[in-house]
């Protein structure tokens, strides 16, 4: 019965099957982060023979014990269970296992306990490529999962080929990029390639940019291409904001102020204006890093929380009753707070829009978006964007999507 009830909140509670985003279902839950070999900017896809490791960590904001399980499934390409498998068919050894690696905060104002686990381990192991959920919930109470991490697991028996230009089917290096993709089989036997592949393709690991399941316009014997399409046209975007927070005492990268008002730092940063050319700045593409610069010990324990003060300096979207758009914060990071915290509220003593967000120390990029995708900071061809490209094939009389192909790429 333990397993129905967490299935069905999967399903009606925390997640949403429209793509990949790993998310916090608990205020008290923060920092979820996953790192592949410990580098958590890469993408959470591991790849079958490589012996890879998938590091999910997070905080809970206090030093009581909670005695929290991990539950591992299997699912479709559209980020849905996969019915057609037994779980002794995708995992080895055991699922529902404990998190025994957990320490409380050191020395921070803000006490938590930092969990960390890993995946493959002695006691589970993925045996099929595809999608991976991993939901954690208190052994108190199973029918209420605190996070979910999602991953993926690929066998690359397919290859792809990729170019991306800023000359478009709409414009000619100006606000758009396009980008053209070949799949070649390898020995892969595909029938019907319009029913029994699947792709993903995601700018920036953003959930709005999506696009799925989108047919080939060429086939061929040895492959299938997707060349000027419309739907792969996406607006270009402009570089990330970015701020550095490694030391409480005084201000890093793009902050303005640290202040401490008990019981809490806040951090002010610079006031951000709407780009109106394009200059190129190194960025992570919406990534975040937790670490701060002090001799205590291990950055995951001795980090402190702050409030993070956001601020852009934009006229105000249309008028104060229902229907004005909502500006939120994205970055990767976001999925990982309250939804409340990156929505961002029209200041009229400073006539700009304001957010807070209570963040743990370390560098983190954000950029503001209005709901229906679009920024503040304008769409330019130049800017860099990093574009993940996944390929599932489900043969005839499969049960299962495999995960036969994954290319990343950045646009510069």
């Amino acid at each position: 019965m333990r397993l129905i009830r967490v299935f069905f909140l999967l399903l009606w509670g925390c997640a949403s099957a429209s793509g990949q985003q790993s998310r916090t279902c608990s205020p008290d839950i923060r920092s979820l982060q996953l790192s592949v070999d410990g580098d958590p900017l890469l993408p959470p896809v591991l790849t079958q023979g490589k012996h890879q490791r998938l590091t999910v960590e997070f905080d809970e904001l206090s030093h009581d014990y909670h005695r929290l399980i991990y539950h591992v499934e299997h699912c479709n390409a559209d980020w849905t269970p996969t019915e057609g498998l037994f779980e002794s068919d995708f995992l080895s050894g055991f699922n529902d296992q404990p998190i025994e690696d957990y320490e409380n905060s050191f020395n921070t104002t803000q006490l938590y306990t930092h969990y960390r686990f890993s995946l493959p381990n002695a006691e589970t192991r993925m045996l099929l490529s595809g999608n991976y959920r991993v939901t954690v919930y208190d052994d108190d109470d199973p029918q209420t999962p605190l996070l979910q991490a999602e991953f993926c697991l690929v066998e690359p028996t397919m290859s792809i080929m990729a170019q991306l230009s800023g000359n478009t089917d709409i414009d000619f290096n100006q606000s758009h990029q396009q980008l053209s993709y070949t799949v070649s089989y390898g020995d892969n036997r595909v029938a019907d390639p319009l029913r029994e592949l699947h792709t993903v393709v995601m700018q920036n690991r953003r959930q709005d940019t999506r696009v799925f399941d989108l047919q080939p316009n060429i086939q061929k014997a040895t492959g299938v291409e997707f060349t000027h399409r419309r739907e792969l046209i996406f607006p270009a975007g402009n570089e990330f904001h970015k701020f550095e927070m490694l030391d409480v005492e005084k201000p890093g990268l793009n902050i303005d102020h640290v202040r401490w008002y008990e019981p809490y730092y806040h951090v002010t940063l610079y006031a951000d204006q709407p780009a109106r050319n394009y200059v190129y700045d190194e960025d992570q593409d919406g990534g975040f890093v937790m670490r701060n610069d002090n001799d205590e010990g291990d950055d995951a324990l001795t980090s402190e929380y702050v409030w993070v003060h956001f601020t852009l300096q934009a006229p105000r979207a249309g008028g104060a009753g229902e229907g004005t758009p909502t500006l939120r914060l994205y970055g990767q990071w976001a999925s990982t707070v309250p939804a409340e915290e990156t929505v961002l509220a029209w200041d009229e003593a400073v006539h700009a829009y304001t957010a807070t967000a209570y963040l743990k120390q370390g560098y983190y990029n954000y950029q503001y978006l209005w709901e229906d995708g679009t920024s503040p900071d304008g769409n330019f061809h130049e800017a860099e964007n990093e574009y993940i490209i996944l390929v599932y094939h489900r043969p005839q009389g499969g049960r299962y999507d495999r995960l036969v192909a994954c290319r990343v790429f950045k646009s510069r």
